[in-house]
């Protein structure tokens, strides 16, 4: 009779047995992310007012010689606020709002809707006009008085524009101060040296100052205030007509 052999890991500790590697389930994958979709980068903004802050700073340059030179007072009128001459900065307003709106459509920012970007920044414009011919007949402020009101109801009306589309917001607001700084510049020469022009004749009553008050008072107050708004706004509106532009050609 055989002698069964003896099973020698028997009475053994497990530890001199080889283990067998056991696969582990695989831990269950997160669920992919759709992808992002890409932000539509529109044109840099010094890009886009480079060339209406040239051609504006010409105009600009223009008006001056004329008015120094004594050319024809409908095109280059020396009245104070510069008589509604027909050279001027003030009428590109539109017309470069129109353009940037035109560009960043056709770049495919979404911009509000037309009625939206050409109402609200009217509004902004007719209730700051009313607010502050209403404040005015209230207080009834000295000549410095009403510029500080002025220029306090500019801002909100200059914010209040912006925030109607901030894509063409900054655009506007970086060509305005390109627009009306160099104004500030040459209001600076004008008055310190009396040329003679509309740059450096005062508003009707205004009080007589040192060239440097005045020209903080009626100079650099108003263009970096009112003005900025005044572009802000008109801008804005002129916006969207280039918009609606855009979107007819693209149809």
């Amino acid at each position: 009779m055989a002698i069964p052999t003896r099973d020698k890991t028997t009475g053994r500790s497990l530890r001199g047995v080889p283990q067998v590697p056991v696969a582990r389930p695989a831990a269950p994958r997160a669920p992919a992310r759709p992808p992002r979709a890409a932000a539509v980068a529109g044109p840099g903004v010094l890009a886009l007012v480079f060339w209406p802050a040239i051609l504006t700073l010409a105009v600009t340059l223009l008006r001056l010689v004329g008015e120094l030179r004594g050319w024809s007072p409908a095109y280059f009128s020396r009245l104070p606020g510069g008589g509604l001459a027909i050279v001027g900065i003030a009428w590109l307003v539109p017309a470069v709002g129109a353009y940037l709106g035109w560009r960043l459509a056709r770049a495919g920012l979404r911009p509000p809707g037309v009625a939206s970007l050409a109402g609200w920044p009217t509004g902004a414009l007719l209730l700051g006009l009313g607010i502050g011919y209403g404040l005015e007949r209230v207080v009834q402020p000295s000549w410095t008085g009403t510029l500080v009101l002025w220029a306090m109801v500019a801002v909100f009306v200059a914010l209040m524009s912006f925030v109607t589309w901030p894509a063409l917001g900054w655009p506007l607001l970086v060509y305005a101060a390109a627009a009306r700084l160099p104004v500030a510049l040459v209001m600076f020469f004008a008055i310190s040296r009396r040329w003679g022009t509309h740059y450096d004749a005062p508003p009707p009553g205004f009080p007589g100052l040192l060239p440097m008050a005045r020209w903080l008072w009626t100079g650099l107050l108003p263009q970096t205030t009112i003005w900025i708004a005044f572009t802000l706004a008109v801008g804005m509106t002129g916006a969207a007509a280039g918009v609606w532009l855009a979107s007819r050609r693209s149809r």
